[in-house]
């Protein structure tokens, strides 16, 4: 009887060890880690596009988070760039499956961090940590950009990019500069040579625009390894209508501001042989009292006025609306400058003169335009002429498709 019973107990016991022993052999053969409840290793649940480590990475790769099966839990995804860190926003697959950023193209000379939490179909956690950087460029190019952020503007304001290089990839540079009007109009880009991008709308701006202009440029490619460097918003507001309208022939000038007339100047013109341009001319800038030397702009030696009063830049090959104490005889009766537009002044600037109170009522993106001259018309690139192109010609400048 205890015979019997004892190996009853060896039987069970060997059992019991035979079990054990074949359950380690089913852990060694179907992965001791699913028996023991661990998630497999991160770097072979999750993948992380671009690789870990990976360097020198160009905006054109994506940016991708994957699991083959359960689904992710989170993606955080942090940007370091110009010694700011940024979170970089993104959103998730239906399935869960896939997290994309929302913005596709990376940013060069950054680094990226991923931290990524991922379940798989048991529900067991993985957790992996990425780290990438992108591609620094060697060169940039940037836009200049007219007007200034934040400034009110005469109505005839042209929206101006002069980029510092020149631009072969056209097309993705427009593309990447966008501007809108509140109230809403069509606003249409042009391109004078390859080095800059100007915007208008088919008529002058209306008083009381908003304009905003977007520059997406930074990592766009202008020429080849060669790469944006602005990513920035600034706008404007149209303030009232100015137009005034000069007559070299009758030496006047007839000012109207919101459609009605509230002055008409006498003013001196381009003598013979040194005539002012036809044309509507935009104001580009405005000086108190500036130098004029004829040598900067071709004419030799020929004068060199130190104090030039009450000057507004209308073009930029040098043609000025401006203030002329030194022939105060001539405004009204003859014209003896070389190509500006002079209006009565005493030296230093009156406030109470004709260039003076003109001068006062200015605003930088007014409008003067110049009949009655034995000149051509100004070139649209000349200063912000593009008023002198039709709209059909000016559209058919865009790069763009």
């Amino acid at each position: 009887m205890h015979v019997q019973m004892r190996a009853r107990r060896a039987a069970a016991a060997l059992a019991a060890a035979l079990t054990w022993a074949g359950l380690l052999a089913g852990c060694t053969s179907h992965g001791l880690d699913d028996v023991l409840g661990k998630a497999p290793a991160p770097e072979e649940f999750i993948s992380v596009t671009p690789d870990d480590g990976s360097r020198a990475v160009p905006a054109g790769r994506r940016l991708r988070v994957r699991v083959p099966s359960g689904r992710l839990e989170s993606v955080t995804v942090v940007r370091s760039l110009d010694a700011q860190d940024s979170p970089v926003p993104g959103h998730l697959s239906a399935d869960g499956l896939l997290w994309e950023p929302d913005a596709p193209r990376l940013v060069l000379a950054a680094k990226y961090t991923v931290d990524v939490v991922a379940l798989d179909v048991r529900g067991r956690r993985s957790a992996r940590h990425a780290v990438f950087t992108t591609f620094v460029p060697d060169r940039r190019f940037i836009g200049y950009l007219t007007p200034e952020d934040r400034s009110t503007v005469g109505t005839g304001m042209i929206v101006s990019l002069q980029f510092n290089r020149a631009i072969e990839n056209r097309a993705a540079v427009e593309r990447a500069v966008r501007v809108t009007a509140r109230p809403a109009v069509e606003i249409r880009p042009h391109w004078f040579g390859n080095d800059r991008l100007d915007f208008r709308p088919e008529e002058y701006w209306k008083p009381g625009t908003t304009v905003t202009v977007a520059l997406r440029l930074r990592d766009v490619e202008g020429a080849p390894g060669v790469y944006g460097l602005q990513y920035k918003t600034v706008s404007f507001a149209v303030g009232r209508s100015q137009v005034s309208l000069v007559d070299a022939s009758a030496h006047t000038m007839k000012v109207r501001r919101d459609g009605e007339l509230i002055a008409t100047v006498p003013i001196t013109a381009g003598a013979p042989g040194t005539t002012t341009y036809n044309g509507k001319m935009v104001v580009m800038e405005m000086l108190k009292v500036t130098r004029m030397d004829s040598r900067t702009v071709g004419f030799g030696g020929e004068y060199d006025i130190p104090d030039v009063p009450h000057a507004l830049r209308l073009t930029g090959s040098g043609t000025f609306l401006h203030g002329n104490y030194w022939a105060p005889d001539a405004p009204g009766h003859v014209n003896v400058s070389h190509g500006c537009v002079g209006l009565r002044d005493v030296r230093g600037g009156g406030s109470d003169t004709p260039a003076g109170w003109f001068y006062d009522r200015s605003l930088v993106g007014d409008v003067v335009e110049v009949v009655g001259s034995d000149d051509k018309k100004v070139a649209p690139d000349n200063g912000l002429g593009g008023w002198n192109m039709s709209w059909s010609r000016w559209k058919a400048g865009g790069a763009a498709a």
